[in-house]
């Protein structure tokens, strides 16, 4: 598996680039925004970029989505009940004394469960709500791509509209942590860390 990961956006967020090493196709996770650099990214990699997937759909997380679709062509990803956010990511950016520009459509809708092929990977989709209804992570190989739902020693927010926290806790316990402890875990913000280390060590899990 070819991977990188590179800061997006008015926040920082996590942008991921999973790509097959025999195809040669890429899923970008995640762009926040920054399109020329991705797009930088994935020609230096030698990558093309066949899907977007969001991980839930805040402004912060989907602020490259329109560029780099019309620039690839790429299939835009992401679960039913954040579909709606996309096209208010200007009032959602607003709250936080930012702008942003709506997304394309999705292409594709997710309900959790599905497994997503990319050439010869597999990407399992697991339903984490919480921080958003629609929120979901990727689960690829020994890699966890969380987006908002899990951060190292911390949780993601539920103080946002959809958001529930017992629903969050619920999740992260009963579909994350059961994964093997040397699973690695990217979130949407911040360093990487282990399902074995938040198990151990996140004090909102214990």
């Amino acid at each position: 598996m070819i991977f990188a990961t590179l800061p997006t956006g008015p926040l920082e967020v996590n942008c991921y680039i999973i790509g097959c090493e025999k195809t040669m196709q890429a899923a970008v996770v995640d762009p926040g925004g920054h399109a020329d650099r991705i797009l930088q990214r994935l020609s230096e990699l030698g990558l093309k970029a066949v899907m977007v997937i969001n991980t839930h759909g805040h402004f912060d997380h989907i602020g490259g989505n329109k560029d780099l679709i019309n620039a690839t062509g790429a299939e835009l990803i992401i679960h039913c009940d954040d579909s709606p956010l996309l096209e208010r990511a200007g009032e959602h950016a607003a709250v936080f004394g930012l702008q942003a520009e709506p997304s394309p459509a999705p292409t594709h809708l997710l309900v959790g469960g599905e497994k997503i092929p990319l050439g010869e990977l597999t990407l399992q989709v697991i339903h984490t709500p919480g921080h958003s209804p629609g929120g979901v992570c990727l689960y690829v190989e020994d890699y966890l791509f969380v987006g908002d739902t899990l951060f190292a020693g911390s949780i993601g927010r539920t103080d946002l509209p959809g958001g529930d926290h017992q629903l969050l806790i619920a999740g992260i316990k009963e579909k994350l942590l059961p994964l093997p402890a040397d699973t690695k875990v990217y979130p949407g913000h911040g360093p990487m860390t282990t399902i074995g280390a938040e198990k151990l060590h996140n004090p909102f899990l214990n």
